[in-house]
């Protein structure tokens, strides 16, 4: 073998990579200490991209397509090398290939509870979990923040790097978008689709990906929020309150004794009307008691605990009617405040 040949076999003619791996990310292609020389063939096929990287430097990026490497090709590297003259003489430079197809069903979660806050529930603790599809649009961004100087990133490692990150993206996204947890926990399609594009507004510019979806397959609650959102949806079911009492009402006459809450509410609102008959009845009646005294037997205001036990509702209940207009009420400092005449009015509607 002679010098001209020796240098030959030393030199680099041929740069491509085939990837049959199927979860390769980004792959530096091994170089074994050689130079590449002037003219030489890049090969970059169909959902790939290539990097190169002089001394920790981003170089030139190229696209699908064959490449001969001369000094109008790489512009970059040519002002990083410092050529006046052009690409004259063999040069080192790392060369990553990346792979820009899209990657579909990774998964994503919570390992622990994830802080929100709501506007019905207040801080509420929520975990989710759920897959998401992405693909690499920003290959220098992707190699400095995510994969690094790895030789061969896969996914596996991908998701090690990223689960959190993910996760922090999550929760900021779903903080800006101000979903309620109701929504969240009951409409997972639209609440996936209402987050895709702000969490691509971040992972674009710091990680160099972008999600084509993501999907949240559950989102779990605490308990005691399960039990509010069950109750909410009853509430729902049931309709407007004055027609649930009513409901409550007629049920409790049908049964024997009265029993339970409906029984409780019948006897109220019997005697409610009997009092009302007895007042009609008794217009011209004699002058009323000393107003202390009338306040002592007969409060004129009741708070939304008493009126809850007058109609055989919970005081959430209450409220909620009052906030719907359905009774009137009048707010003193922070509490609520029902008069008789608005409660008589109430059930007599």
């Amino acid at each position: 073998m002679g010098l001209m040949d020796f240098i030959k076999g030393e030199l680099i003619e041929i740069i491509e990579w085939t990837d049959d791996s199927r979860d390769t990310l980004s792959y530096r292609w091994p170089d074994d200490d050689k130079e590449i020389k002037r003219g030489a063939q890049l090969i970059v096929r169909e959902s790939q991209q290539v990097q190169f990287v002089y001394l920790g430097q981003f170089g030139d990026l190229f696209t699908p397509g064959k490449h001969e490497l001369v000094t109008d090709n790489i512009p970059i590297l040519s002002t990083l090398k410092g050529w006046k003259y052009g690409f004259e003489t063999p040069f080192k430079a790392d060369v990553y290939f990346l792979n820009t197809r899209l990657f579909t069903g990774n998964k994503w979660g919570t390992s622990n509870p994830v802080m929100m806050r709501d506007n019905d529930f207040g801080i509420v603790r929520v975990r989710a979990f759920g897959t998401f599809d992405f693909k690499i649009v920003q290959p220098q961004i992707f190699l400095k923040e995510v994969a690094g100087s790895d030789q061969h990133f896969r996914l596996d490692e991908f998701g090690d790097t990223m689960r959190s990150r993910i996760v922090s993206l999550f929760s900021e996204a779903l903080a800006q978008a101000k979903i309620p947890v109701l929504d969240v926990a009951m409409r997972y399609t639209e609440v996936g689709n209402a987050l895709l594009p702000l969490l691509n507004a971040v992972t674009v510019g710091k990680y160099g990906i972008e999600f084509a979806t993501f999907v949240l397959e559950n989102v779990s609650v605490p308990p005691e929020v399960e039990q509010a959102i069950d109750k909410r949806s009853s509430m729902a079911a049931v309709g407007n309150l004055n027609d649930y009492v009513k409901f409550q009402v007629a049920q409790g006459m049908a049964q024997p004794g009265g029993g339970g809450p409906g029984g409780f509410a019948a006897e109220m609102a019997i005697g409610m009307q009997m009092a009302q008959q007895m007042m009609q009845q008794q217009q011209a009646a004699p002058p009323p008691l000393p107003a202390a005294a009338s306040a002592a037997a007969t409060p004129e205001l009741l708070s939304p605990a008493d009126a809850a036990k007058v109609l055989g509702v919970s005081e959430a209940d209450v409220l909620a009617t009052i906030e719907g207009g359905d009774l009137k009420g009048k707010k003193i400092g922070s509490t609520w405040r029902i008069t008789r005449k608005a409660l008589d009015e109430f059930l007599a509607s």
